[in-house]
């Protein structure tokens, strides 16, 4: 497995083409400046030496050169076994609200963007508790089974959008249940979930139960709450642009706000709290004290561990190549000549 410490520096490979541009242009000027001095069997035989292929090479070295060396700042780092770790910690399910409704823009830049980035800082703080999510519409989906992966779990909650579920609604009570069966270590004595959403709930007031249920399995649950009380409606866009605003059957424009109530119900229901993430610092913060307070369960990972540093190796052929460039002349070599390598034949 190969890790990339630096990858912003990634962006330097855009003076590559660059180069080869400036090359190309430098090339057609010096063709047309020769043409302008002597026609070419002349000029043949004032430079015999001239290779038309050394610049090429030369260029290329120097290209080759630069990419290693910018690869060398990345530092790539490779794994070189797996290994059973122990780590204590919490296991966490957050179950996100993809529905219609968390596209009002009545917090920036949107709830469900809002959302992302709550529980994107929640995992980043995180140090060794396993996360899990689903996305839930009008029904739950397993976005991700629960694991300690947190690159994987940022890449996929990133993914999420509110065009991932064919059924419109929200159905919390299906994300509970769903959660439900996220815990699979009996012995794991903090269960803790998330539900972030607006508080629109369509469950037909089973949502209780389930947290009921939940409760009963050990799950604590938390809520966090996106949007406004005062609301907003909610926009249709198309390639970023808004076309329209979704409407009800009697073509009103629908207002979508936060429903506090119904998220403190589950919340107290559940034996946690409903946290208000207008303010994404103040309620990561939070949930971060909240986690640190829990008992932590020990449990058994595997991991890809004693990663080396591989820069050195980029290093020494970027400077090889470096080197090279230097080195090898524009004009033909004698023993290369006589092999007639790259078809430059000799004039007499």
């Amino acid at each position: 497995m190969i890790q990339l410490d630096e990858k912003i520096y990634f962006y330097l490979l855009a003076v590559i083409p660059v180069m080869v541009l400036i090359f190309v242009l430098l090339q057609l000027w010096k063709s047309r400046t020769r043409k302008k001095f002597a026609k070419g069997k002349l000029l043949k035989r004032l430079s015999p030496d001239r290779s038309n292929f050394k610049s090429t090479l030369k260029l290329l070295f120097f290209l080759l050169g630069i990419t290693c060396l910018i690869v060398a700042l990345v530092n790539p780092k490779m794994g070189t076994k797996l290994e059973t770790v122990k780590r204590e910690g919490v296991d966490i399910v957050f179950a996100v609200d993809v529905s219609k409704s968390m596209l009002a823009e009545d917090i920036a830049p949107n709830r469900l963007e809002k959302a992302k980035r709550i529980v994107s800082e929640i995992i980043g703080e995180l140090a060794s508790d396993r996360v899990g999510i689903i996305a839930y519409a009008g029904q739950a989906y397993p976005q991700l089974p629960i694991t300690t992966d947190y690159g994987a779990a940022k890449m996929f909650l990133q993914s999420m959008n509110t065009d991932m579920l064919t059924s419109q609604g929200t159905a919390i009570d299906a994300a509970i249940e769903l959660a439900g069966t996220y815990y699979d270590d009996e012995e794991q004595t903090n269960r803790v979930l998330f539900i972030v959403s607006d508080g629109e709930d369509h469950s037909e007031g089973s949502t209780l139960g389930a947290v009921e249920k939940a409760a009963e399995a050990g799950i604590r649950i938390f809520t966090i709450g996106v949007g406004s009380t005062k609301g907003a409606p909610i926009p249709l866009k198309r390639n970023g642009i808004v076309e329209s605003l979704k409407k009800d059957g009697q073509g009103e424009v629908v207002i979508t706000k936060l429903n506090e109530t119904v998220l403190t119900d589950i919340a107290d229901e559940g034996e946690g709290e409903f946290i208000n993430g207008a303010n994404t610092e103040e309620a990561v913060d939070y949930i971060k004290d909240q986690l640190l307070q829990m008992d932590k369960k020990e449990f058994e990972a595997k991991q890809i561990a004693d990663f080396k540093d591989q820069f050195q190796w980029f290093l020494g052929a970027g400077l090889l190549f470096l080197f090279l460039d230097v080195f090898v002349l524009d004009r033909k070599t004698k023993w290369l000549r006589k092999l007639n390598l790259f078809n430059e034949k000799a004039i007499d």
